[in-house]
């Protein structure tokens, strides 16, 4: 908190984290739609790079996202409500003016998690598909070095060989 937030009201502090939360948000939208382009680049290198990125993205998203939620607490209960208490429950102690706009953050933030949740469902689906061609040809071409096992839930499980097994060249 910074020396001028003390002046500010409560509500545009709260509206300064939504704004900040909405940036990460962004931020990690971007470095999905990146990664998704490595992806189809076939470019290995920098899906790998990009998946720490994307790493550290969501965990400075949390940090954001806690400290939101800790403002919100405590504004909860300096209005006598329980400190559980979601910011949309807490609209009406908010100043009529700034409703709108909380609400209008309060929705952005929603739609934007849902597309973060969806880009993300759809890139790891890319990732694990790259991985099962990978691994397809691979066992196409050394059969003898991949076994294939099943787990009583019935998935398959297909484990690298002995790597001793490799083909060596006498020179």
């Amino acid at each position: 908190m910074s020396p001028t937030d003390s002046i500010k009201p409560t509500w545009q502090i709260i509206a300064d984290c939504l704004r900040n939360e909405l940036a990460e948000y962004g931020a990690l939208l971007a470095l999905f739609a990146e990664q998704q382009k490595s992806l189809f680049e076939r470019d290995a290198n920098e899906v790998l790079r990009l998946s720490s990125s994307i790493e550290l993205q969501v965990r400075t998203l949390e940090q954001c996202r806690r400290s939101r939620e800790n403002l919100v607490s405590d504004f909860a209960v300096a209005n006598a409500q329980p400190p559980s208490a979601t910011l949309r429950s807490l609209l009406p102690v908010i100043d009529n003016v700034a409703r709108p706009l909380i609400e209008a953050l309060i929705g952005e933030i929603n739609h934007l998690l849902h597309r973060v949740r969806r880009t993300s469902r759809h890139n790891h689906t890319l990732l694990a598909r790259a991985v099962e061609v990978h691994q397809d040809t691979l066992q196409q071409l050394r059969p003898q070095a991949f076994t294939k096992t099943y787990s009583p839930a019935g998935r398959v499980s297909i484990v690298a060989g002995d790597p001793s097994s490799t083909i060596r060249i006498a020179g």
